[in-house]
């Protein structure tokens, strides 16, 4: 049998350009400075406006920029470490800390949430959000999705923003209550939705990263977490016995 050679395949403009791009941010521009605008970035290295696009949105992706409202563009600092497994086999932590709760409704969740939790497609369940923080900025938005059968005794909900809070703290309890027998975690690249965008103070469709988390409890999914973090700041760790300090680099 014969043998053939791939030809190779010329580099995309736009990646090209985000070399040339990363080398002018390494020496050229400092952390939180504001880039040039579109039009004077494409007229200095002489591209089109569309390929430059390309570039800046792989730079942000990679955490080397950041796009901001009402200020532009900017280098972005190095991304901290965020350890999202400290100790195995635990259940959400409770009020305090790193996460602060905002509040909790009733709601049906999205589809694949209802697959993972083996309810009804239109069942209602608890949904806990919280925010991580991280040296006084959003890092990571959450909601905690806990079936009815996982909380029984946790009181109906109320209309007031501050009984919300209360009742999510109600909630975490209850879960800690339970035996946990195990959980299992994905992680996944995503583009950041209306809301969570406004928690984590970035633009709609930024890149995000989704670390989905199921509890089981007696052979069965007793909740479901969804933790939104901010992909151009954040730099996931995965501890199994002591948890790891917020650091910057």
């Amino acid at each position: 049998m014969g043998t053939t050679q791939l030809e190779k395949a010329p580099e995309p403009k736009y990646w090209h350009l985000r070399t040339v791009l990363t080398d002018a941010l390494d020496s050229e521009f400092a952390v939180g400075e504001v880039l040039p605008n579109e039009r004077e970035l494409a007229a200095r290295f002489g591209v089109a406006r569309a390929t430059l696009r390309q570039a800046l949105e792989q730079l942000e992706l990679e955490g080397r920029l950041q796009r901001r409202r009402g200020v532009g563009t900017t280098v972005a600092p190095p991304r901290v470490g965020v350890d999202v497994g400290p100790v195995r086999d635990s259940w959400p932590g409770p009020p305090g800390g790193d996460w602060q709760t905002e509040g909790c409704e009733d709601v049906t969740p999205p589809a694949a949430v209802v697959q993972l939790l083996a309810t009804a497609p239109d069942a209602v369940v608890h949904a806990v959000r919280r925010t991580r923080m991280s040296q006084g900025q959003p890092v990571a938005t959450e909601l905690l999705y806990i079936p009815a059968a996982s909380a029984p005794s946790v009181p109906e909900a109320p209309a007031d923003t501050d009984s919300s809070s209360v009742r999510a703290e109600h909630l975490l309890r209850a879960l800690h209550r339970l035996e946990l027998e195990g959980q299992d975690r994905a992680v996944e690249l995503g583009s950041a939705h209306t809301d969570d965008a406004r928690q984590l103070d970035r633009l709609p469709g930024a890149p995000v990263l989704v670390v989905t988390t199921r509890y089981f409890v007696a052979g069965r999914t007793a909740a479901v977490s969804v933790s939104t973090y901010r992909a151009d700041t954040c730099r996931l760790t995965f501890g199994d016995t002591e948890p790891v300090t917020l650091m910057a680099g």
